[in-house]
């Protein structure tokens, strides 16, 4: 965001609750994303995720509380707001029988964008030479990535992208990365839930963790590894382990003893944060 400039919200969450049956399955969420703002949305399977952002969308009616975007609210669904929103569901939905160019050129017929906008967005996603093969016919990392094309052809202000990059090898997801990044940097906002920690450091202005439905913080992700308060392990040459609070005073005592070839210093993580308030249970 701009120096001086005042802050906007381009989404605000207030008290978004849904339930199925016995299963509260978002329970009371406030929420703000800023104009331009990069927020990553973490927390084990069933954690929410996923109907958090649908009721965000306008894809899904919340029992109680509101989602507004882009000063508008999202439910029920405003034909206004559409333009506006770029959306990849976690599981990719097309049309059958037509190509990758087909495909992604009728997303953009949708909404009144050129054909050579959208084969453009083919060549940022590394599938031109799979223009025209059909959806089908692609592997499940080609879909995804066409998937997230379809999603931002129309240059949307507010991009939602549900674990986008699940299915892509690392070079793909790297290369993902920029692209997200390059979106962000030209003032767009963006959110997506992921379970790569690696990916929200990285990406991520600000970091939500969700379990059971609720929020259990949302801060910047260097606040929230400072906020764990973990001690620092310190990996010597020969095999030896260092575990302590005051890690300076440590490296400073190995200096005096020549001792610092080889050292290794891991100091606190997202996946600390997130398994410290999550826990390490499995989640089917």
């Amino acid at each position: 965001m701009a120096a001086g400039r005042p802050v906007t919200n381009a989404i605000e969450v207030t008290g978004l609750t849904k339930t199925y049956g016995d299963l509260r399955a978002v329970d009371d969420v406030t929420l703000a994303v800023e104009e331009g703002e990069f927020v990553g949305i973490l927390g084990p399977n069933g954690a929410g995720k996923t109907t958090l952002l649908e009721m965000i969308e306008g894809l899904r009616e919340p029992d109680s509380g509101s989602a507004v975007v882009l000063g508008l609210p999202a439910w029920p669904r405003n034909p206004a707001l559409l333009p506006r929103i770029g959306v990849q569901l976690q599981a990719s939905s097309f049309f059958d029988y037509l190509t990758a160019r087909e495909q992604i050129r009728t997303f953009a017929a949708l909404y009144g964008v050129p054909a050579a906008h959208a084969d453009e967005w083919l060549e940022r996603v590394g599938l031109v030479e799979k223009a025209g093969t059909r959806v089908e016919q692609l592997s499940g990392g080609q879909q995804q990535r066409l998937s997230i094309a379809c999603a931002l052809v129309h240059d949307p202000d507010v991009v939602f992208l549900d674990e986008p990059t699940a299915a892509l090898d690392p070079q793909a997801r790297r290369n993902l990365w920029d692209l997200l990044s390059g979106l962000n940097d030209s003032g767009r906002t963006v959110v997506l839930t992921t379970h790569y920690m690696d990916e929200a450091e990285t990406l991520a202005d600000r970091v939500a963790i969700m379990d059971h439905g609720r929020v259990l913080v949302h801060d910047t992700p260097a606040a929230l590894v400072r906020g764990l308060d973990a001690a620092t392990r310190i990996t010597l040459a020969d095999g030896e382990v260092i575990t302590t609070r005051d890690p300076a005073a440590e490296i400073a005592r190995l200096a005096d003893e020549q001792r610092l070839a080889g050292v290794q210093v891991h100091t606190g993580t997202l996946e600390d944060v997130f398994l410290e308030l999550t826990g390490r249970e499995y989640r089917a």
